[in-house]
């Protein structure tokens, strides 16, 4: 499926009844767009920002972005008419459904089963699936969900509000540090003892990553909700990259800018990537087996980290040039 190669580093979140920001949305530069219809929207505006979402697909230019829309989750009223609505009146405007809160595969393919149909009666192309991995009972069964539906699914977001709550972690802000969530050093010299904050979140985003990359799916890291506290976000999306994630959510558009920056390889990994891409090309041309660079031999793994990272660079350079 084309959608599993889209960019993703960043994935601005947009209420559908916000339409001042609907209309600026496929403009500010985030990779993807989704258009939301469950937790940013209050219930007494749901049927309207449904209304709202469908007007902007069909009369915007989605072009620069990839398009997506967050339906209400299956245990509400609203889900089957967000993907019949939208689907049949916009869904050739449309990249792929967000569906929140998947417990079980089951789940997933409701949805499909439901898109498969609306599609063969509109002879319209299949629409991706992307998920919200933000309960206990989706993170004990992520591996399967993951593998659930290979022709459409896509990414998998981790949403750390819900999963806080689901889990009972006592959370203070969306997607930062837990400050009792610490490590006490021993004594040092003079008898003080120290706290060292730790990353509360490494395990759901380690197993959701986990799942994502022997399925070929995106792993996205979900909101951070302190939006003035830039060094915070920056922080937490380089630790989320360091273990292999893809993309961050932008809960506001100033938030867009820092995604883009944390997933996009500096300019220093660029340079290192191209050096030992260039010495493998040469080590192949001679027939020799081993690249080594300044002074360190490369391994097999290295060698495809490197030419991944070329590539990225090249695919996005592609898609943002006139």
């Amino acid at each position: 499926m084309a959608g599993k190669n889209r960019m993703h580093r960043s994935m601005l979140s947009v209420p559908g009844s916000n339409l001042e920001l609907i209309g600026q949305a496929p403009t500010l530069g985030a990779d993807v767009v989704f258009l939301d219809l469950e937790d940013g929207v209050t219930p007494a505006d749901k049927d309207q920002a449904r209304l709202n979402i469908i007007h902007a697909l069909r009369t915007q230019d989605w072009s620069k972005c990839t398009v997506s829309v967050r339906i209400n989750g299956l245990d509400t009223p609203q889900c089957y008419r967000d993907v019949i609505d939208v689907v049949e009146q916009a869904g050739e405007c449309l990249d792929t459904i967000l569906i929140p809160k998947v417990n079980d595969p089951s789940d997933v393919i409701f949805v499909v089963r439901l898109l498969e149909q609306i599609e063969m009666s509109r002879n319209m192309k299949p629409v991706g699936i992307e998920v919200l991995i933000e309960t206990a009972p989706g993170m004990t069964r992520v591996e399967e969900i993951a593998r659930c539906c290979p022709e459409r699914l896509e990414a998998m977001s981790f949403g750390v509000s819900d999963y806080s709550l689901s889990t009972r972690m006592r959370l203070t802000q969306t997607g930062g540090p837990i400050p009792n969530y610490t490590m006490l050093s021993d004594p040092d010299s003079e008898g003080t003892r120290h706290h060292s904050l730790v990353n509360p979140w490494h395990y759901p985003w380690s197993r959701m990553i986990a799942a994502c990359r022997a399925n070929d799916l995106r792993p996205i890291d979900g909101p951070f909700g302190n939006i003035p506290d830039t060094e915070g976000y920056l922080a937490v999306a380089h630790s989320f990259a360091s273990l292999g994630g893809e993309g961050k959510w932008a809960v506001h558009p100033a938030q867009i800018a820092l995604a883009n920056q944390v997933f996009t390889p500096t300019e220093k990994e660029v340079t290192r990537a191209q050096r030992i891409v260039a010495a493998y090309k040469q080590v192949q041309s001679n027939g020799r087996g081993v690249v080594t660079l300044d002074g360190r031999m490369v391994d097999a793994s290295g060698i495809r980290q490197s030419l991944a990272v070329v590539e990225k660079l090249e695919w996005l350079a592609s898609i943002q040039s006139p």
